[in-house]
């Protein structure tokens, strides 16, 4: 190997001499360059908007992947410039099993049937969080990583170089004022008028030499110190642009963060949709029972969303017959309002939706109007009966809110 001894010598008396000087200032022993005070502020809002922008990629990683364990593995496979394996979401995992339940348990029961229906709707809230992650990824978390990998890199290294220039400036300085106080010290002396009567007058001589010696380390320390303060100057400069170009990085930050707005609200967006939508089929997750009224479940099956023909609606529901009092279907309406309220029992209830009844035994409803609404001994637990002034009708639980 070819090394060049010269050059190694020399690289290490300039650590040296920084090494000496920075151990210098740390202990006050040596005098050090100041930055102007714009410089400071630029270098203090550079670090502030690298460590919060470190804090915020490491917070939405989390939001975005909760497992560490994931996080870690993802984070191995980029390092590895390796694409990052296909991972299954939660939700759809959570869906895949409530199938698989369904499967099992039966499908055509009403428990069976309501667990397909909510695992497709968990699978279709689990690709909308892929489909989140995927952009959020992309328009936030790469430009935050490109800004610490990449312009943060550069900043770091221009600041080390100006630190050595600065230490070498200071070097220079420091060697420049003991040259001069040693030319100064060498001067008087040289002034001293010799006696040549003395059996030694070597010693004026010497003193001379002395002093031109030191004028030429004066000479030599100030050519240094034009050298360095140049390569302060220019590094400084350079510096100063990559700070100023922190303006630059929270533009293009800020219209990241605007585009993950952008993307996390279309993702919550998705998700009430599909919610929403769920829940007209199976009904306000309020349920409906009253204490000591209700017989059955608190998870009604829902009826379609679809407009209900009258053969489809009197298959779903079983109401009349099973109610004490009441006559079969044709009749349903005068039984109705020949049956009194209960005296406890009753409740007002929001309309979520519009219904329109069936036949004459349901009641017509709006969304967002209010009725009383109560149940009957023996009654379906999917249905209640209404009332909106003196009108009274059976009503689909899941199209209503109770309220307290």
């Amino acid at each position: 190997m070819d090394f060049n001894m010269k050059k190694l010598a020399s690289d290490a008396g300039i650590f040296f001499t920084r090494a000496v000087q920075f151990t210098e200032e740390k202990f006050g022993q040596a005098e050090k360059t100041e930055l102007d005070a714009h410089f400071e502020n630029l270098l203090a809002r550079a670090d502030s908007t690298k460590n919060w922008t470190e804090r915020i990629l490491r917070q939405t990683e989390v939001l975005l992947q909760p497992n560490p364990s994931a996080r870690v593995e993802e984070f191995l496979y980029e390092k590895l410039d390796r694409k990052v394996p296909s991972r299954v979401t939660n939700g759809e995992l959570l869906a895949q099993y409530m199938a698989e339940a369904a499967s099992e348990l039966g499908p055509t029961t009403p428990y069976g049937k309501t667990l397909i229906k909510v695992s497709e709707a968990e699978k279709r809230l689990g690709a909308a969080e892929r489909d989140f992650i995927h952009t959020a990824s992309l328009s936030f978390l790469t430009p935050l990583r490109n800004f610490l990998e990449g312009d943060w890199k550069t900043i770091s290294k221009e600041r080390r170089l100006l630190q050595n220039r600065r230490l070498d400036l200071d070097a220079c300085k420091a060697r420049l004022k003991k040259a001069k106080a040693a030319e100064a010290k060498a001067t008087c002396e040289g002034d001293t008028v010799p006696d040549f009567q003395e059996t030694r007058p070597r010693n004026y001589i010497l003193s001379a030499s002395a002093s031109a010696l030191w004028n030429d380390e004066v000479d030599k320390a100030e050519q240094e110190l034009r050298v360095a303060q140049t390569e302060f100057d220019r590094q400084a400069e350079v510096t100063r642009l990559l700070l100023e170009g922190i303006s630059s990085t929270h533009v293009n930050h800020l219209r990241c963060l605007h585009e993950f707005v952008k993307s996390q609200t279309t993702y919550y967006a998705q998700c009430y949709r599909h919610m929403l939508d769920l829940q007209k089929q199976l009904g306000s997750s309020q349920g409906a029972i009253f204490p000591g009224t209700f017989v059955g479940t608190s998870e009604p099956a829902s009826p379609p969303l679809s407009s209900t023909s009258p053969t489809t609606t009197a298959a779903t529901m079983s109401v009349a017959p099973t109610v004490p009092g009441l006559a079969p279907p044709g009749e349903a309406a005068l039984c109705l309002e020949e049956v009194p309220p209960p005296a406890s029992g009753t409740r007002k209830a929001r309309v979520l939706y519009d219904y329109e009844a069936a036949d004459s035994s349901e009641l017509a409803l709006l969304a967002d109007e209010l009725i009383t609404v109560y149940s009957l001994p023996g009654m379906d637990p999917d249905w209640l009966i209404g009332e909106r002034g003196n009108k009274k009708g059976k009503v689909p639980v899941t199209y209503l809110e109770l309220l307290s």
